[in-house]
């Protein structure tokens, strides 16, 4: 007599038909899919014993229900993107759901795509762009003002300061004389050309000269020793009178070189005398 071998719930034979082992429990089919098959996440359909099943996390899904929840690929054999609210997505359909959207044009930033990344803000390599030309930088430099991006042309001719003699923007080094900024290259005498800074230098009328130049082509000439009085060094004081000029330590009396500074005295012809010699004249 042979032994019985019988569905565990149903106890239909099973000699000779299709059969599933669940937990050490021999099932027909029919009853597997009653009570043992999972349950299809996608459709809410049991995975019958003769159908493919895919599992994640817990979940089960026909091979065919196993599909991008955006585009529909089967995924089976792709790789995907399990959000946390449950929907499966192939990968790319993922990175425009979940990916890092551009500042520039607030499309998503797919994975492997040209970009840009700055401040933890990301843009595609196109929509980096100067807001002043509306260039894009891509490999340049840049700058920034506030929330704005600018290529280092634009930033300068906007916002740097500009040399009080050539009108250009000062992007490098420069220098200050009277409050105002200015290229080194321009800070040069007015004569001979030759650069002035960190060099001794004179202004007169608006023109700016190195102190040969000075002596030479500008200052006044003493009426008493006949030099230039350039303000320099010793004999930085002068006196003017008429229209004659005098270092102070030359302003003395023809006659016996007292010195006059802040004395009366008495002009004869083009030379100075103190009272008592201009009596003897």
């Amino acid at each position: 007599m042979t032994e019985r071998f019988d569905c565990f719930y149903c106890r239909d034979n099973l000699h000779g038909k299709k059969y599933v082992q669940k937990d050490e429990k021999h099932v027909c089919t029919k009853c597997f899919e009653k009570v043992c098959a999972n349950t299809c996440a996608e459709c809410r359909r049991p995975i019958g014993a003769d159908a493919k099943e895919l599992h994640h996390k817990n979940r089960y899904w026909h091979e065919d229900c196993f599909r991008c929840v955006k585009c529909y690929k089967p995924l089976a054999s792709e790789p995907f993107n399990a959000r946390d609210d449950g929907k499966i997505m192939c990968g790319k359909c993922g990175s425009r759901e979940d990916g890092n959207r551009c500042q520039g044009c607030y499309k998503v930033v797919m994975p492997g795509s040209q970009n840009v990344e700055y401040k933890k803000k990301v843009w595609h390599e196109e929509c980096f762009k100067c807001f002043e030309c509306k260039l894009a930088i891509r490999a340049q430099s840049f700058l920034t003002k506030g929330d704005d991006i600018y290529c280092a042309p634009c930033h300068d001719k906007k916002f740097s300061k500009k040399c009080f003699h050539c009108k250009q923007p000062i992007t490098s080094g420069g220098l200050s004389y009277q409050d105002n900024p200015w290229h080194s290259e321009c800070f040069v005498c007015r004569t001979c050309r030759k650069s002035l800074a960190g060099a001794r230098f004179t202004a007169h009328e608006n023109d700016i000269f190195c102190v040969d130049c000075y002596k030479t082509d500008v200052a006044k000439k003493c009426h008493g020793c006949k030099n230039p009085i350039t303000g320099f060094g010793h004999g930085t004081n002068v006196v003017n009178y008429e229209s004659f000029s005098w270092h102070e330590y030359c302003f003395n009396c023809k006659k016996c070189c007292l010195s006059l500074a802040n004395k009366r005295f008495v002009l004869n012809g083009e030379n100075i005398y103190c009272p008592d010699c201009a009596k003897k004249l």
